[in-house]
């Protein structure tokens, strides 16, 4: 690398130097792999998590010729990658909800974040949040994860789906309706992750 830092230089640069040195695409996975795999994992659990992270960079890594280097982020289209291996286990993912309703703990944000009096009066809303959530269309389902578990913004969600942004506006918004509904009134952003969410 010349002068500029490895971090200073963006996805897209690994991503074209990799079509000539394909080494050079471990960059993108140091880079990403541990937000993905925070996010899979949170998502369908431990047992399932691994092997979805591992094909969505064995993925990436075959699709790159194809990847847009117009695009200096990588994140979008990785977590597009993991979202469309996400959806064979569908009931996996409906399962670990259904596990998190009943225990109440997330022991993916437990361990990757502060305990304190505020999040423990948080994980006794999740256990219903994560009721709700197994309730609602996977679409709506994967736009609103992808804001507030994968801190993607709306734009970057539209592109990680290949739908437009209307299309991303309309399934977060009907799917913070239904939470609403199901959590009684109650934000469901404020417990999925208010933080992260923004437009």
């Amino acid at each position: 690398m010349s002068q500029l830092s490895r971090e200073e230089v963006d996805d897209a640069s690994f991503i074209e130097r990799s079509r000539r040195e394909p080494e050079a695409f471990a960059e993108v996975f140091r880079r990403h792999a541990p937000d993905i795999t925070r996010y899979v994992t949170r998502r369908l659990g431990d047992g399932v998590a691994e092997d979805v992270v591992a094909e969505t960079f064995l993925v990436a890594f075959r699709q790159r010729a194809g990847y847009e280097l117009t695009r200096p982020n990588a994140r979008p289209w990785l977590y597009g990658i993991a979202t469309h291996l996400m959806s064979r286990h569908v009931r996996t993912e409906v399962r670990q909800l259904r596990i998190l309703e009943r225990r109440g703990v997330d022991p993916v944000t437990q361990s990757f974040a502060e305990r304190s009096d505020e999040r423990v009066s948080a994980e006794a809303s999740r256990r219903s949040l994560a009721g709700a959530l197994a309730t609602l269309p996977r679409g709506h389902r994967d736009a609103l994860l992808l804001v507030a578990w994968g801190g993607l913004t709306y734009q970057e969600v539209a592109e990680a789906l290949n739908v437009r942004l209307g299309t991303v506006r309309s399934r977060v918004n009907r799917a913070r309706h239904r939470l609403r509904q199901e959590l009684g009134g109650i934000n469901p952003m404020a417990t999925v992750s208010e933080e992260s969410v923004h437009e």
